[in-house]
């Protein structure tokens, strides 16, 4: 059997996503104490997982629904939730949402695809296909009844204009469960030691103490305003997870693994995204 424990002289490796919503997740590692503890690396949700599934990776930001594939061990304390609307997980529907048969998904992140069919098959009785889809919602709209969006893409949306039925799944779960939404968490891989929470912990602490740093550095690379950026990363994202938390985490997980499985994962157009 191969030996995880790391030299002291090798950093973790640990691959982080690539949105704005985890930003405040590593301040503290790019700008704070808890810098030069862990070799970083940003990638997409999706690929955050893989890389820890095919040992590229120690330690990482992965999708919630991942837990139900993967055998990882979660470090507690710090995450990507939300109790209410999320403002950047939209699914965006040119039918009512009863009469969804095909949905384009940015599949970048495994627990909003997963959540969209949760919501969609307990709240509104229908399990559309569902196709990978570049990020576009023109030709997601053209190509399917309605598209799923996410995060940065999703935030330079104003769902207020657009002319079609648009839900906030943040707000869709938590008023379906009464329990808060978890989309991703710091998790290990399962022969690693059990990781101190502490360094995961102070990084999301520092940022949370700079998030108008963090807005005003940041709004511009994902194409919104300071004070969008400003009031998501304090309105709508949580960062701090705690009982209820990971109460809807266990709620999720369980749901999740009750859908069939996708009827289809192929691209419609544009990149291929695993699903």
């Amino acid at each position: 059997m191969l030996n995880w424990f790391l030299p002291p002289y090798i950093k973790p490796r640990v691959s982080v996503v690539s949105y704005l919503n985890t930003v405040p997740l590593v301040w503290g590692m790019l700008h704070g104490e808890q810098r030069g503890i862990f070799d970083l690396s940003f990638a997409i949700p999706a690929e955050c997982a893989d890389r820890l599934e095919s040992g590229l990776a120690d330690i990482g930001i992965v999708p919630a629904v991942e837990l139900n594939r993967q055998k990882l061990e979660i470090v507690r304390g710090a995450g990507i939730a939300c109790h209410g609307p999320v403002r950047s997980i939209f699914l965006i529907s040119k039918v009512p949402y009863g009469e969804i048969r095909k949905l384009a998904a940015d599949s970048t992140s495994r627990s909003s695809v997963a959540l969209s069919r949760v919501i969609l098959a307990r709240k509104y009785g229908v399990e559309p296909e569902v196709r990978s889809h570049a990020p576009h919602l023109p030709s997601m709209l053209e190509h399917a009844d309605a598209a799923l969006i996410i995060g940065d893409a999703a935030l330079v949306l104003d769902p207020d204009d657009l002319p079609f039925h648009v839900l906030d799944l943040g707000a869709e779960w938590v008023q379906m469960t009464g329990l808060p939404m978890v989309f991703a968490v710091w998790a290990a891989r399962a022969e690693l030691p059990a990781q101190d929470p502490k360094p995961f912990l102070d990084s999301m602490l520092h940022g949370l103490a700079h998030i108008d740093d963090i807005a005003r550095s940041e709004h511009a690379k994902v194409g919104v305003s300071e004070d969008l950026a400003r009031s998501y990363l304090r309105d709508n994202i949580v960062f701090e997870l705690g009982d209820r938390e990971y109460a809807g985490l266990k709620t999720f997980l369980q749901y999740a693994s009750e859908l069939r499985s996708p009827v289809e994962d192929r691209p419609m157009q544009g990149r291929k995204v695993s699903v």
